[in-house]
């Protein structure tokens, strides 16, 4: 599977992941700007990325923790999640997030 990020520029960089991988993981083998300060902790928000409203369903929902932690990031939108909770699954085949 695939997962292309869109940079805040709007420049694009599509990196290959592995099922069941985290989002978190393959944004900072691919270079992207995701700290994950907390390493999936949910402690903080620093891996908040919006996925594209054409993929956000097919994604497993967030826990309610998740939901608590994207309720203080500033521009969350619906489809905001954050990137060390998302599994990745071979079903989603190609999965497009926005960095904010």
């Amino acid at each position: 599977m695939n997962v292309v990020f869109v940079g805040p520029d709007g420049s694009l960089r599509e990196e290959a992941a592995t099922p069941g991988e985290r989002l978190l993981d393959v944004a900072q083998r691919a270079g992207q700007p995701l700290e994950g300060t907390c390493g999936g902790d949910l402690a903080c928000a620093t891996c908040h990325v919006i996925v594209d409203a054409a993929d956000f369903d097919r994604l497993s929902p967030a826990r309610e923790e998740e939901e608590d932690m994207l309720d203080l990031v500033p521009d969350a939108r619906r489809t905001s999640r954050l990137a060390c909770q998302v599994r990745l699954d071979a079903a989603l085949g190609k999965l497009t997030v926005r960095l904010p």
